[in-house]
């Protein structure tokens, strides 16, 4: 069963985040690991940005965001701008309930909650994929812009006689630590007036008071070259104990950057010891309420219970059941067929992060989190967890089996091999340089699928037999026939012969990514970002159907055969499951039981588990 990574739509394209704002307003949050994860804002009307003047971060906590003006060649993107500042992105992360902020934002308004689903922030990764799309926007130097006259404060213009030149958000470092504009100081005599860096070279030139190399250790000395080399031959007094004034000011740096970090950690554990406490005294809270609710009930079921012990006492039992049975079998009961009706049997409950994959093998179900665990839970005796898999330093985004093997694809770049029976550890292998989102074997193969590669794996060596390009974004999906492999990307599904591993056919789509494929006897279905599950036939390549209902990208699909025919199960960021019909193309039924987005589905015996953020795994029957 293959699980997804996501990332910026916006990026699937041109990656250029040039886009002009769009009248209406419409939210599309995705969830997930932090190299890809985006949550973008189109706002209503004309949205209230200091576009061309500058970007900014101004506050009083934080010198960063106040003293580098951004200042865009053109405009950005609305969908790069954080729901909390209302400014682009400054070091995007993905928080807990799957969303980007600024880190600054999250880290200084810990109070606050998520403006979308109303979450308590905090900071879970960096989103590399969106910090990496604002790095590609053009911005002019900054020594080449000047506080904007009669502007609010933190507001920039362009300076005339400052510096011309345009660069990338994440080369501009480099440009302006060499910039020719930049502000220098003479190091030689503080009393002169400010230069620029390429004025200095001329400046020195000209000028005879050089300061004695020793000057930060008391030197009052200045002089011409001349001078200052025999001040340094013959008067200095430091100069004979240079090294040793060298090697204290190096103990006393290293001293500074130990305690810096002990500060840090005093921080830390000050924060945790917060949170510790504030959890404590919801526990307690939390106690005291079930047991009054606990008392209130049993005081109730008491006084249940005595008018029952009333009410039999007046009626004759044995008449009762006599027409009960009577009722029973002559089948005046009712016909309804409960296998009908999909309803939820339990919740595993476990992992302390959200749930990307599922996958079943027998009797067991294999569950991967964002606690970089695989759980591994009974669903035929207990129902309990048998065992915890830890190895994995990064989210657990894949997981198949093949015979009595579980392979694991995670954000660590690499995929670990388990041995069923003995659920002990046997090999890793790094597999790519990006994030590992989904997994499939067959034919004796292994595939893996990462951004723009999917490689094809020997499934008994692991070594690496092919690597299949031309893919235009992360491969989220792939599915597997008997003879054919199933890829989705960017509105792509490409179908790949299993033997010759060329690829066979290409169909087009709408709506964004595929983040979902399954396969039924008769038809090819995927599901997408903008919401829509679409069908085609599967001996023709002709699409025959849209699906919609979904309000949140589609992001798994199972196929459950019934005595009733084909159901097709999907799941979404709307937090619901819905049921479909593949005789007629409808929905059937919706399921509504998970607190947060819906990640993953997998199917056993007439069974479908459905994983999801809200860190449960739920089982329908």
């Amino acid at each position: 069963m293959a699980s997804k990574q996501l990332t910026a739509e916006e990026g699937a394209g041109s990656g250029s985040g040039t886009d002009s704002p769009t009248p209406s307003r419409r939210l599309e949050t995705t969830f997930g690991p932090g190299y890809s994860t985006v949550t973008t804002l189109v706002a209503e009307g004309s949205p209230n940005y200091p576009w061309q003047k500058s970007q900014s971060f101004d506050s009083d906590n934080e010198e960063e965001m106040s003293d580098e003006p951004l200042v865009f060649t053109e405009t950005p993107s609305s969908k790069l701008f954080c729901l909390l500042c209302e400014r682009v992105f400054k070091d995007a992360v993905i928080t807990t309930c799957g969303h980007t902020f600024c880190r600054w934002c999250v880290n200084m308004k810990t109070n606050e909650k998520c403006p979308v689903d109303d979450s308590k922030l905090s900071v879970v990764v960096a989103n590399i994929a969106v910090s990496e799309q604002i790095g590609e926007l053009f911005i002019h130097c900054k020594y080449g812009c000047q506080q904007a006259d009669g502007g609010k404060m933190g507001e920039w213009e362009l300076d005339p006689r400052g510096c011309p030149m345009t660069v990338r958000v994440n080369a501009r470092k480099e440009h302006e630590a060499s910039c020719g504009y930049a502000p220098v100081s003479c190091p030689n005599n503080p009393n002169c007036p400010p230069l620029k860096r390429m004025e200095l070279e001329e400046h020195l030139k000209q000028r005879d008071h050089i300061r004695c190399p020793h000057h930060k250790y008391g030197c009052t000395f200045v002089g011409t070259s001349g001078d200052v080399s025999h001040h340094l031959t013959n008067i200095c007094r430091f100069e004979g104990i240079k090294e040793f004034l060298q090697q204290t000011e190096d103990k006393m740096r290293e001293m500074q950057l130990q305690l810096a970090q002990k500060d840090q950690e005093i921080a830390f554990l000050r924060s945790m010891l917060g949170r510790l406490s504030e959890k404590i005294d919801a526990l307690e809270k939390s106690v005291e309420v079930k047991l009054d609710v606990l008392d209130e009930s049993c005081n109730k079921l008491q006084d249940e219970v005595m008018e029952s012990r009333r009410d039999c006492a007046l009626i004759n039992v044995s008449d009762e059941l006599s027409h009960i049975n009577a009722r029973l079998n002559t089948g005046v009961v009712g016909t309804l067929d409960p296998q009908q009706i999909f309803r939820c049997k339990g919740t595993y409950v476990g992992h302390q992060g959200p749930v990307w994959t599922l996958c079943v093998h027998g009797d067991l179900l294999f569950s991967g989190s964002s606690d970089k665990t695989i759980k591994v839970w009974d669903t035929c005796t207990n129902y309990k967890c048998q065992r915890t898999l830890e190895g994995h330093t990064g989210i657990v985004l894949a997981l198949c089996i093949h015979n009595n093997k579980l392979y694991s694809g995670s954000a660590d770049c690499s995929i670990m091999v388990w041995d069923i029976p003995s659920l002990e550890h046997m090999k890793t292998i790094q597999a790519h340089d990006n994030p590992v989102c989904t997994l499939v074997a067959s034919n004796n193969l292994l595939f893996s699928g990462s951004l723009k590669a999917i490689k094809v794996w020997d499934i008994h060596t692991l070594q690496l037999k092919r690597e299949l390009t031309g893919l235009n974004h992360w491969v989220r999906a792939l599915v597997a026939s008997t003879h054919y492999l199933y890829s989705g990307s960017y509105q792509t599904i490409k179908i790949w012969d299993l033997k010759s591993l060329e690829c066979v056919h290409v169909l087009q789509t709408s709506g964004g990514s595929v983040y979902s494929i399954a396969i039924t006897n008769h038809h090819i279905l995927c599901g997408t970002y903008e919401n829509c599950i679409h069908v085609w036939d599967l001996d023709t390549h002709e699409q025959i159907q849209t699906l919609t209902g979904h309000v949140g990208t589609v992001y798994a699909l199972a196929v459950v055969n019934t005595h009733e025919g084909t159901k097709v199960f999907s799941a979404s960021y709307d937090r619901s499951l819905r049921v479909w019909s593949m005789d007629n193309m409808i929905c059937t039924q919706t399921l509504l039981r998970h607190q947060g987005s819906v990640a993953c589905l997998a199917v056993s015996r007439g069974r479908v588990f459905s994983g999801a953020v809200d860190s449960t795994v739920k089982v329908w029957q």
